[in-house]
């Protein structure tokens, strides 16, 4: 039976985390439930966090510059 350790950790059963297709590395979201519960969901990657990940990696008008340079 796991426990809580002394920093709050618990160890999650493998066989548990397999059944569920969770694997390390995997993001997760942690609840509480009614009925005293914890729930442990997976959080899918959201795509519009990458939205501006690449801001900077370019000067302005770079895209625009090389599009012109196809239409000469």
């Amino acid at each position: 039976m796991p426990r809580i350790s002394s920093k709050n950790q618990v160890t999650l059963p493998v066989d548990v985390l397999a059944r569920v297709g969770l694997k390390a590395g995997d993001d997760i979201r942690i609840e509480e439930d009614a009925d005293d519960r914890v729930v442990i969901t997976r959080v899918d990657a959201d795509p519009r966090s990458a939205i501006g990940v690449f801001d900077g990696l370019y000067p302005p008008d770079y895209l625009n510059d090389l599009r012109s340079g196809e239409r000469a």
